[in-house]
């Protein structure tokens, strides 16, 4: 019987697998080679449309990676922004940290919030997908977790944070980030700017946020070189690749495995629905007693 993994989770808000055409695909400019060579060589693709039509967006996408629901027919739409009542109460009871927890594995949400106390979060009017999944194990992390370094804020440099915080690298955020995952059994750690600024961001946003993510992405890689560790990278629907603009697109997502289960994954992954259900199977149904 073989020990459940180590795993990192990447889950990078809007990113497809388009056309191997730099005019189309800012993946294929150049910006961010180690994560276009990466794709190219242990990628897979994922059907983010859940069988249904009009575009993936990230309320529905999210919640069908993090649990495996099909939220495409659960709700007969896609579902954007936000989720509302009906997605977060299946999010809180089903999401992989949540049941991972039940079972008695050590979890960890790295994002950290612009926040003091964790209840800050709480008391918030709405919350993201992975904020509902966070707070259902109390896995939040806030300014405190980021001064130790046990944390990653999203936009991975910090410059977007107030003094006295100082800007770092994208390569020590990884750092942080790897020895976060080091500490639990499975963690889970969302980049959202490429979605973000496919909407609102101009040429030097794409490029910038690009640029950073591939020196994240590539330091992280070593993540995998461990025994027990298994890298995991995906995204909730199709936007980036397609050049930005307004609207997501239908094309396939990535699902990128590597270390240990790996080739279980993607054996078992053809949806995004599919992800959380052959994760929770390589943990097993207990801690010491995997699958």
């Amino acid at each position: 019987m073989k020990p459940w993994p180590r795993t990192l989770f990447l889950l990078i808000d809007g990113v497809g697998l388009g056309a191997d055409d730099p005019v189309r695909n800012p993946l294929r400019l150049g910006l961010c080679p180690h994560f276009a060579l990466a794709l190219d060589r242990w990628a897979i693709p994922l059907d983010a449309r859940m069988g249904i039509g009009g575009l993936p967006q990230s309320a529905s996408g999210q919640t069908a990676l993090l649990t495996g629901i099909n939220t495409g027919q659960l709700l007969g739409r896609h579902v954007q922004g936000f989720p509302g009542p009906s997605l977060c109460a299946p999010i809180r009871r089903r999401n992989l940290l949540r049941r991972l927890s039940r079972r008695g594995f050590k979890v960890a949400f790295a994002n950290a919030y612009a926040v003091e106390k964790a209840e800050e979060v709480r008391l918030r009017p709405h919350h993201s997908v992975t904020t509902v999944a966070a707070l259902s194990v109390g896995a939040i992390r806030t300014l405190s977790d980021l001064r130790r370094n046990r944390a990653v804020y999203h936009d991975l440099t910090r410059k977007t944070l107030p003094r006295p915080f100082r800007p770092i690298s994208p390569g020590r955020a990884a750092t942080h980030l790897m020895a976060v995952a080091k500490r639990n059994d499975f963690t889970l750690f969302e980049y959202f700017l490429p979605d973000r600024v496919g909407h609102r961001g101009g040429p030097e946003d794409l490029r910038r946020v690009l640029t950073e993510f591939d020196v994240f992405f590539k330091s992280v890689l070593r993540f995998a070189d461990g025994k027990r560790n298994l890298l995991i990278l995906s995204s909730d629907h199709g936007h980036i690749e397609e050049g930005g603009g307004p609207s997501h697109s239908i094309n396939p997502v990535p699902l990128l495995a590597l270390g240990c289960g790996a080739d279980f994954l993607k054996r078992h992954a053809r949806c995004i629905t599919d992800v959380a259900p052959a994760v929770l199977r390589l943990y097993g149904a207990r801690r010491g007693r995997s699958l």
